[in-house]
């Protein structure tokens, strides 16, 4: 299993970036997958799940309408479009299978930083 994040950056409030999640060495299709973050000094927390046929099913609180989780099963990629940035969001985001469907093994993340 290898799974790798990329995409984030340096942003202001208010800024967008879209996060993707390419992986390799398991079935990606068949699986609902989730993205998590995990900011300094918090525990990783599911930010949002998507179903194996696309459809968004789970977004936290703290991100609801302001983030847009999707995939593609042909290139084995999920993404997560996050609009309205806000401080509060810094942190490193991973993707993974949501937590009751069995985890994989982690990737190395990738580091978002929004600047107030």
């Amino acid at each position: 299993v290898h799974i790798v994040e990329s995409g984030g950056g340096l942003v202001q409030s208010g800024g967008s970036l879209r996060l993707s999640c390419v992986t390799s060495g398991f079935n990606f299709p068949i699986y609902d997958m989730s993205w998590y973050r995990e900011a300094p000094g918090k525990a990783r927390e599911q930010v949002a799940t998507i179903r194996l046929d696309g459809s968004p099913i789970f977004y936290a609180d703290s991100v609801q309408g302001r983030f847009v989780i999707s995939r593609d099963n042909n290139r084995n990629t999920m993404y997560l479009q996050m609009n309205d940035l806000k401080p509060a969001d810094t942190a490193v985001y991973y993707c993974n299978r949501p937590i009751e469907r069995g985890l994989l093994s982690w990737g190395q993340g990738t580091q978002v930083l929004v600047s107030s």
